[in-house]
């Protein structure tokens, strides 16, 4: 680590400059990480199998003039050097004819001194991109303090100590990471990261919680899918799991009751929390559900608040549905370069003191039941409006998934040639079902107007690099029932 901040120090990287971070699962991004901070910097994680286009847009939005990277990524820098768009530092590989690159050979003959850079907790730490309504990437900016508050509040919730093992899923561009990067260092535990290799083979990746004797697992639930489905749970040894934490996206209900049957002793948490705020609610589950109903997101963990506000901007009544915004020491400095953006995304109540409280507006639609548990109801976003009747199209998705033979799905609203409001969904099966069938079922439980009049039964989703739906590449799909 120091080693790393001391060679950037020397190449010229000053404090508050954007050093990029383009590597694959493996134990360099966590030299990364910490050498970069300690030298001052602020990583910026770049994903290596996003298309060029992405990558060279990162690199020249942020000003990116340091590089750390290693051969496995060599054709993709000789490309960037090849339109001049490599930076002019590069650690960690060599590319012809680029003059300022150093090895992580010698990267090691670096003093083991710390640089002693005087960051304050309000320095950014760290930028990351999620896709933005406009096409463009949108760069979340969030400072050490933000970091280690994280830190902080997820080792008090769930009482993390020195002896876990936290199984390490996602990449480094996924806020899911900074719980093995942030969260286990700060209590003296140790980090597992799994590799590409074993992200592609559930079996690989459920042996590896077993041979590593993992404590800790967060992910998406689709990891989680994969392993109940393909993984053969049932012949690994997964006793040393005592938290399985998971966020991104509801949790289909039967898949989460069947995997809590697998592991009956660890504890399940549902985290909430778009990027902007990492995490800010929780709620961990009592027992192993048994209705379908989708799991509630819980109540704010410590040091955040939280208002609940209906088209108006006044806060809603108890039981009254309104979009969740939130106030928390993990929250955003705000968006990259995006001033407009960060302004439109904050909502500030002035205190009779003077001071101001600033909330971030999530979008997300809530309801605060009478047990004071937040139940989420989709995005704010994505309540549409069809033949004169207002559809929460997060409600037709969760009642597709509650049939049986139903894996995932994902429904979106699209415009016909007539220039009405259609419904689209696809589904993906683990057992026969008819497209016929799954409408009947639909119309057991849903209201005539929701159903969707084009659907499609296909054998995976598409996913954003996080294990997400992508529902932006759904939405370019032609469907016909």
């Amino acid at each position: 680590m120091h080693q790393l901040a001391n060679l950037l120090v020397a190449s010229g990287v000053k404090r508050g400059d954007r050093v990029g971070v383009f590597l694959n699962r493996c134990l360099d991004t966590a030299t990364a990480i910490y050498g970069i901070m300690n030298a001052g910097a602020l990583y910026v994680p770049i994903d290596p199998n996003a298309p060029a286009e992405r990558v060279e847009f990162l690199i020249q939005h942020c000003t990116i003039r340091c590089l750390i990277s290693n051969d496995m990524q060599h054709k993709k820098l000789q490309k960037l050097q090849e339109k001049n768009i490599l930076p002019e530092v590069l650690i960690g590989a060599k590319v012809e004819e680029h003059k300022r690159d150093y090895t992580w050979e010698e990267v090691a003959q670096m003093p083991k001194t710390n640089p002693n850079i005087n960051t304050s907790e309000r320095d950014l730490a760290y930028i990351l991109f999620t896709s933005g309504s406009t096409g463009k990437p949108k760069g979340i900016m969030h400072s050490h303090y933000s970091g280690l508050s994280y830190a902080k509040l997820t080792a008090n919730l769930y009482q993390l100590q020195a002896d876990d093992v936290f199984g390490n899923h996602a990449p480094i561009f996924f806020d899911i990471s900074t719980l093995g990067y942030f969260t286990a260092p700060y209590v003296g535990a140790t980090t597992i990261i799994a590799s590409d290799a074993h992200i592609m083979m559930p079996a690989s990746l459920s042996n590896l919680i077993a041979q590593e004797k993992i404590s800790v697992w967060y992910s998406v639930p689709l990891a989680l899918i994969q392993m109940l489905q393909k993984g053969a749970i049932n012949q690994r040894d997964w006793s040393s799991l005592r938290w399985l934490l998971y966020a991104g996206e509801p949790f289909p209900v039967k898949h989460l009751r069947a995997l809590m049957q697998e592991v009956p002793q660890a504890s399940v948490s549902n985290i909430y929390g778009p990027t902007e705020t990492n995490q800010c609610t929780y709620y961990n589950l009592p027992a192993i559900p048994k209705s379908d109903e989708p799991i509630s997101i819980g109540q704010v963990w410590r040091n955040t608040e939280m208002l609940i506000l209906d088209e108006n901007e006044e806060e809603v009544v108890e039981g009254e549905v309104g979009e969740l915004l939130i106030r928390s020491a993990t929250m955003m400095e705000g968006y990259w370069r995006d001033p407009e953006r960060t302004k439109k995304s904050l909502y500030k109540v002035v205190q009779d003191s003077g001071l101001v409280r600033t909330f971030y507006r999530t979008g997300d639609l809530v309801r605060e039941d009478a047990e004071n548990q937040l139940q989420f109801l989709g995005r704010k976003d994505r309540q549409i409006k069809t033949r004169g009747f207002r559809v929460e199209l997060d409600e037709v998705e969760v009642a597709i998934i509650t049939h049986e033979a139903v894996n995932e799905a994902a429904v979106w609203a699209t415009t016909a040639e007539d220039d009405t409001t259609i419904i689209c969904a696809v589904a993906t099966l683990h057992t026969n079902l008819s497209k016929a069938d799954l409408i009947v079922y639909l119309k057991s439980k849903l209201p005539v107007y929701t159903i969707p009049q084009q659907l499609a039964l296909v054998e995976d989703l598409p996913r954003t690099a996080t294990g997400k739906i992508d529902r932006n590449r759904l939405k370019k799909i032609s469907l016909s029932i």
